[in-house]
Formats: C-alpha cells, sequence, structure tokens
C-alpha cells in the first residue's frame, strides 16, 4: 500500500510540473550551423529535398545542399563528409569495405483487395501464394477465385499494378514474370487502385503501402486490407505468416524477413565513413526520429520503433551543443523536484527489490543441491523412452498406436513461465517440420515445428487455462498433442533418444553461447545486462526479460537454422 502511494504522489508531481511549464519538448538535436551536402539518387531525390527543407526551417543557421545524382554513382561522387540516400541494395556502396551506412525507411510493395471482397474471409485464410499470382499475370482472364479456393467458382481474378517502375519491378521478381506482361495491367497511381477496387471489389492491387497509408493515423483506407502472401505455398497462412492483421504488425513482419524480400526495398543513408558528432550526425538522428513523420507524404514506409532506436544506436550521436544552455529559476526548481522524486522511485523499487530477493531465498532453501540462476546441460531433464527433434520437441508412443507430442525442458529453461500457448486444432494434418504450436511469455513468441507426421486427434486443454504446466511438467501434464501418426516408422529415423540427444545438446549449448556472444556484440544496448554470467556460464530463463526484437531475432538464427 505504501509503495502505491508514493507512486501515485509522484505520478501527479510529474504531472504538475508538466502542466505547470507549458513548454514543448526540446527536439533531439538543434543545428549549430554550417553546410550539409547531400546527394541522392533520382528516386529518393523528393524525399532527400523534403528531409533537407524541413530540417533547414527547424536549424536556421544550418544549410542543406541537395544533388541529384545518377544511378550507380553515389559510390564515385560521395566524398568525404557528405551523406549520401540510396534505395538500392544492390547499389555497389553498400558493398564496399570503404563506406558506411544506415537504414532510414523502407519502400514495401503490397497487394492489397476490397473489404467487400466476395472471397476476403477465405483469402484471409487461405492467401495468395507467388505462384498463383503468377499464374494471374499469365493467363489474362483465365484464372478464376474457385482455383484458389478449390471449388466451383468461375468470377476471374482480376489484378493491376501502380505504374511506377520499381513497383513494376517489385512485382515482377516476386512472380517471375516478364515486366512486359506486367506493364500491361497498370494503372496510374495508388489512389487509382483505391477508386478501381471499390467499383471492382473482387480485383487485387498492387501499390506502395506509403501511397495508401493515413499520414496521420497510420492506417489503411476503411475500404482496403492487405492481402495475405502464402509465402511458403502450403495453402494456409500459418504462425509465421500471421502479420497481415494490422500495419503495426506488419512492418514489423517486414524488418524481421517475414515478408517477400523482392516485395520490400530498405531506403539507406551512406557516408564515406561514420558520421562522428558534428552536423552530419545531428542531421541523421532526426532523418531517424522525427524526420519518419515525413516519409508517408513520399509513398515511403517509415521504420518500426525498435529499429529506430537501434538505428540510433548506431549513431553513437553526441549532441554537438548542450540541449539546455541556462537555467533560470524555474528550471533549479524543477531539478530539484525531480531529484527528490527520483530517491523517492528509487527507494522504493530497492524496498521491493529486497522483498522479492528475501522471498526467492526461502524459495531457494527448499531445493537443496540445486545451483539458482544457472542454465547447463545438467539442468536439462530428459526421460528416456523419448524421441527427440532438434528443433526441441519430443514424441512418444502410447500403446494404443497414438502418439503424444510436447516441447523439451531445454526450451523452458530458454523462455522462462509461459503466459500463453496457441495451438491448432483436432483434425488438423501436420507434417514433420510444420509449425506445431507458438510459445508466448507476456506477448513475446517462439514458433516449434512438429518432429513427427500426422492428424491432430486432440490436445491438452489444460494448457489453455495453466499455461504454466508445460513449465513444471513437460513430459506429463504438460504434454501438447496426441495424434495418429502418418510416418512414425520413418520419422523416427530422425529423431534421438535421451542418450544421444544429451550428447547433441552438448553441441545446442555451445550454439547458444555462440548465438548470445553475437547478439551482444551487435546490439549490446538491447542485451544488457550480459546474458553470460562470469566464467562462461548461461542464466536460467535466457529470453524472459529481454525485447521482442530479441525473440524474433533467436526464432530466426538459432530455431530456425536448426530444422
Amino acid at each position: 500500500m505504501k509503495t502505491r502511494i508514493i507512486l501515485f504522489v509522484t505520478i501527479l508531481m510529474l504531472g504538475s510540473i508538466s502542466s505547470f511549464s507549458g513548454k514543448p519538448a526540446s527536439s533531439i538535436v538543434a543545428g549549430t550551423g554550417g553546410t550539409i551536402n547531400v546527394l541522392s539518387t533520382p528516386g529518393l531525390y523528393p524525399m532527400a529535398s523534403m528531409w533537407a527543407a524541413e530540417y533547414s526551417r527547424l536549424n536556421p543557421k544550418v544549410n542543406m545542399v541537395v544533388t541529384r545524382i545518377p544511378e550507380g554513382a553515389m559510390k564515385s561522387q560521395l566524398k568525404a563528409g557528405e551523406i549520401g540516400f540510396v534505395s538500392r541494395e544492390s547499389d555497389p556502396l553498400l558493398s564496399g569495405e570503404n563506406s558506411w551506412n544506415m537504414v532510414v525507411g523502407r519502400d514495401v510493395i503490397v497487394p492489397v483487395m476490397s473489404t467487400k471482397n466476395s472471397f476476403a474471409a477465405a483469402i484471409a485464410r487461405k492467401g495468395i501464394s507467388p505462384n498463383f499470382f503468377k499464374a494471374i499475370f499469365q493467363n489474362k482472364g483465365d484464372v478464376t477465385w474457385g482455383m484458389l479456393l478449390g471449388n466451383s467458382q468461375n468470377t476471374p481474378v482480376r489484378c493491376y499494378v501502380v505504374n511506377e517502375k520499381n513497383v513494376v519491378s517489385g512485382v515482377a521478381d516476386f512472380t517471375g514474370v516478364d515486366k512486359s506482361i506486367i506493364t500491361m495491367r497498370v494503372v496510374e497511381n495508388g489512389a487509382a487502385i483505391s477508386a478501381l477496387l471499390k467499383s471492382d471489389p473482387d480485383a487485387i492491387g498492387f501499390c506502395r503501402l506509403g501511397t495508401l497509408m493515413d499520414a496521420s493515423s497510420l492506417n489503411l483506407p476503411e475500404n482496403i486490407r492487405l492481402v495475405p502472401i502464402d509465402k511458403n505455398g502450403n495453402g494456409t497462412i500459418d504462425y509465421m505468416e500471421k502479420i497481415y492483421d494490422d500495419p503495426q504488425a506488419f512492418a514489423r513482419g517486414v524488418w524481421i524477413g517475414k515478408y517477400p524480400r523482392a516485395l520490400s526495398g530498405n531506403i539507406y543513408a551512406v557516408a564515406a565513413s561514420q558520421p562522428v558528432g558534428g552536423e552530419g550526425a545531428s542531421f541523421l538522428m532526426w532523418v531517424v526520429s522525427d524526420g519518419q513523420k515525413l516519409l508517408g507524404s513520399q509513398g515511403i514506409s517509415d521504420l518500426v520503433y525498435n529499429e529506430r532506436e537501434s538505428q540510433m544506436n548506431r549513431l553513437n550521436y553526441v549532441p554537438a551543443t548542450p540541449l539546455v544552455s541556462s537555467f533560470d529559476g524555474y528550471s533549479i526548481l524543477k531539478i530539484v523536484l525531480l531529484i527528490f522524486i527520483s530517491l523517492v522511485v528509487i527507494g522504493s523499487i530497492i524496498d521491493l527489490l529486497l522483498r522479492v530477493n528475501r522471498k526467492n531465498m526461502v524459495a531457494e532453501n527448499h531445493q537443496p543441491g540445486s545451483i539458482p540462476g544457472v542454465f547447463d546441460e545438467n539442468s536439462v531433464v530428459l526421460p528416456k523412452g523419448l524421441f527427440f527433434d532438434k528443433t526441441h520437441t519430443w514424441a512418444f508412443m502410447e500403446k494404443d498406436g497414438s502418439v503424444k507430442l510436447g516441447v523439451d525442458d531445454f526450451m523452458q529453461h530458454i523462455t522462462g513461465t509461459l503466459t500463453r500457448i496457441e495451438m491448432r486444432e483436432p483434425g488438423e494434418k501436420i507434417r514433420k517440420g510444420d509449425p506445431l504450436l507458438t510459445m508466448v511469455h507476456d506477448g513475446k513468441q517462439l514458433h516449434l515445428y512438429a518432429p513427427v507426421s500426422g492428424t491432430i486427434t486432440a490436445h491438452n486443454k489444460g494448457l489453455l487455462s495453466i499455461t504454466s504446466m508445460l513449465n513444471t511438467a513437460p513430459y506429463t501434464d504438460g504434454w501438447v498433442y496426441l495424434i495418429e501418426p502418418a510416418n512414425w516408422l520413418r520419422d523416427i529415423q530422425f529423431l534421438s533418444m535421451a542418450d544421444r540427444y544429451k550428447t547433441w545438446l552438448k553441441d545446442e549449448f555451445s550454439r547458444l553461447k555462440d548465438f548470445f556472444a553475437a547478439a551482444v556484440n551487435m546490439h549490446t544496448l538491447e542485451f544488457s545486462p550480459v546474458i553470460l554470467q562470469d566464467g562462461g556460464d548461461l542464466t536460467d530463463n535466457l529470453l524472459a526479460d529481454l525485447n521482442p526484437k530479441v525473440w524474433e531475432d533467436f526464432q530466426r538464427n538459432f530455431i530456425d537454422k536448426a530444422r
């Protein structure tokens, strides 16, 4: 109760300080004067000019000079101290050793449809594969919605593309269709796509995402929705492809590689060497912060929040001038109050931590012989008689021939106590290597894959209400599925039993340490405090307190690479 009262008073005091000042928050950077020379490829020249004009308006002492250069000429024309903007990842400067670059935006091409599309629900469930899009363009008027949905619907699938060079090229690369065929179905712009879908709701259009997004709300028009892409072509939008529900989830999915690369291109700021201090660094810091708000007007997608932070960290930014140059009486009062509030909050936090620590010490005393906090080969429970898969799932055949599936003890040491689990439904067929379940810890998630093939006959309903059973009893009460196996004798040839699996786990722990060591080097600030303890031991519940970006990196660079 005392802690709640203190926090309540703190919030009130902070609110009163903010309202009393009546001053807007300071900008991140403040230019001190000088000239910034900016080079830009033709397609990005409007964006570069817009950024330069706005930055000059905010910093009148800074002179911005923007020069348009030909595609591919950045490497030969960029001089020391200058900043360039390029959009093609094949640009020679991006692959050179004697240069520096950072991502400042993203040009994303998306297929869209009307919310009134007659087949919207089925499309959202099944998605459309690259091969089906290819068939639409190659067989004008001959492809019907029934071919996608597996029924007798004979409504033709009409597909249109915005008449922009990069959109036509992106769709051609995505579908593998010649550009001349794509250009036969072009319309003027994104607005034309939106109007076309109103008059022809069963059609599909390709355009840049930024041309449709509302700059203030970051939402799509009410009559438009994204078309899910069945990237792996398995006839359904599975766990790894569920990024189309809202623009924010989609933007994050694009960032971490869940969207086809052919339809997404990064926009880079480049320099001969990393800008350190000075106006160049100030300008780029503004570009990846406040400057992101202007990208929508150019049809370009801005970076997600975590990516902006990552790019800022890469700049190692130090302001060219102090953000506060003098103190008035009010500022001194404000600082004194803030110091007082900070001390109260810190004291409350320390008190809370001491209470929690005392409780943990009591709990540990009830586990004699354990080594709290250390995660190694001896921490993992591996019952005999089970078959284990390299994606950290297990299978066990019951006396009646049915097979139970679950998650091994190794994985629960990684995630910490789970808060939710997403399972497939009885009756669904799974193949070895298919997405099997999603483990969720406070909104952060990992996807695991099926160790064997078969048909799901039941799932563990108890996990829906007591998800932590998967942590406390992964081999008994925490089982996940009961299946009817399809190729049991063949599938188990690729699985390991306890002794062999324990030997394999030694290499898995080495790979785990390598992952976190590389992650610490790449994202020092995001991975603080360091995961490895003194002496190289791993801590228990490795991912529990780390942010979603780390979980996504772990999915992509650890779990998926083991498949």
